[in-house]
């Protein structure tokens, strides 16, 4: 573990901090219970703005094996909404970029190879890149061809020396992930063909801000980017940012960057660059009151809380996310508040929440139990979650959602989407 004192992505030292969530464990590192009693490691969680480049990122770094590979458990594929997500971003890809047997098509951080079987599906060579091992494997199971390795730089120059080269470098939800950014997008540079096409998805950092998500900071994110922080570091790097799209559902509001090395800047994204500078995204001072609000939302989750179990009233939630890890742990909830986390992934089941210790059991358990209120730790797939738990609201439970305001969701409530079931 060692602090980062300099900028990510330009170097510079002038980084200004403008928030601290304490010490936490690692968000991904799921506890067995027979490891209860041993020790587990803490790490201070800070968030930063560089004024010279306008990236925000965490000061603290973690081992990129002990982050993806010892405690990573997440499988892509248990998503509907994202399976959809990126089936429709595969499609759209094979017919703008007339994609065919002749074509290479290459995922960084692949997981599970739910988005790549689109390509491969259609004959349309694939390679994913995935360092975790139990993902890789998945992967490989459905005939995605996947090398279980870290991207970058030297890695990239190795499969260009095979002869390799990318007509489509895919890389969602990963370049945030990177404590070596610019080792990163060098990679990214030299692998795409000289025609290529590079789409990057990550959070967007203005929604985090204007929407208080602050549990989507964790050790795992080292960087949470604007249109502004990205278009800096590829150009960096001989790369151009040449559109912009926007899924506000996503992740709590997502974006999608078209990188290439040619410029073809679109309006849309030279808006998205314009509407930064305006609203102030580029300059500290548009993240001074963050901390307040993200006090503001811990205070409020607690005494609701409280409220509840004074009632006699059972709690439970759900998403035994990394981001659920960082609510749960800066706000301070543990077993006495939150009887079980039930989640999707089966790969999580009979575990505990970091820090927290609640046990994570099937989403099943929601109607076994039948618990008074779930807190929605995975509040990114609110509308998702409503249908899938349709059953549990009719029979009078009530869903909990923390940001951007702590709020109760009711049946009648959420009759609109329960209608689409």
């Amino acid at each position: 573990m060692s602090r980062q004192e300099s900028c990510r992505s330009c170097g510079s030292r002038n980084l200004r901090q403008f928030l601290s969530l304490g010490e936490t464990p690692l968000a991904d590192a799921l506890l067995p219970p027979e490891k209860l009693a041993e020790p587990e490691p803490a790490y201070p969680l800070e968030m930063a703005f560089c004024p010279d480049c306008t990236l925000v990122q965490v000061t603290e770094n973690v081992p990129p094996q002990v982050l993806f590979v010892d405690n990573y458990l997440y499988f892509s594929s248990f998503s509907p909404s994202v399976l959809e997500h990126s089936r429709e971003h595969a499609l759209g890809l094979i017919e703008k970029r007339r994609l065919g047997p002749g074509s290479l098509v290459v995922e960084v951080a692949s997981n599970d190879g739910y988005l790549l079987k689109n390509f491969a599906e259609r004959g349309i060579p694939v390679l994913g890149i995935d360092p975790a091992p139990d993902q890789a494997a998945a992967a490989e199971a459905i005939g995605v061809p996947t090398l279980r390795e870290f991207f970058g730089i030297e890695f990239a120059e190795r499969l260009r020396a095979e002869g390799q080269r990318a007509d489509v470098i895919i890389a969602n939800n990963v370049m945030a992930h990177v404590p070596d950014l610019n080792g990163f997008v060098a990679g990214l540079r030299e692998l795409v063909a000289d025609d290529g096409v590079i789409t990057v998805e990550n959070p967007y950092v203005r929604d985090l801000i204007e929407h208080c998500e602050f549990d989507t900071v964790y050790h795992e994110h080292h960087c949470y980017f604007s249109c502004t922080a990205v278009d800096r570091l590829v150009r960096r790097h001989g790369l151009f940012l040449n559109d912009v799209e926007y899924f506000p559902w996503l992740h709590g509001g997502t974006l999608r960057w078209h990188i290439g090395p040619n410029a073809a800047q679109t309006a849309r994204a030279q808006q998205y660059l314009a509407d930064e500078a305006e609203t102030g995204v580029t300059q500290a001072e548009y993240y001074e009151s963050f901390a307040a609000r993200v006090e503001g939302i811990r205070s409020e989750l607690r005494r609701f809380i409280a409220e509840l179990k004074a009632k006699g009233q059972r709690v439970a939630a759900y998403g035994a996310a990394a981001k659920g890890a960082t609510l749960l742990n800066y706000s301070g909830l543990g077993t006495e508040s939150i009887d079980f986390v039930v989640d999707r992934n089966p790969h999580k089941h009979g575990l505990l929440m970091p820090g927290a210790h609640i046990p994570i059991r099937p989403v099943e358990a929601l109607l076994d139990e039948q618990p008074d209120v779930v807190l929605l730790l995975a509040w990114n797939f609110k509308d998702e979650i409503v249908r899938q738990q349709a059953e549990y609201l009719r029979r009078g439970g009530k869903l909990l959602l923390p940001v951007p305001e702590v709020s109760l969701l009711t049946f009648e409530q959420t009759r609109e989407l329960l209608a689409a079931t």
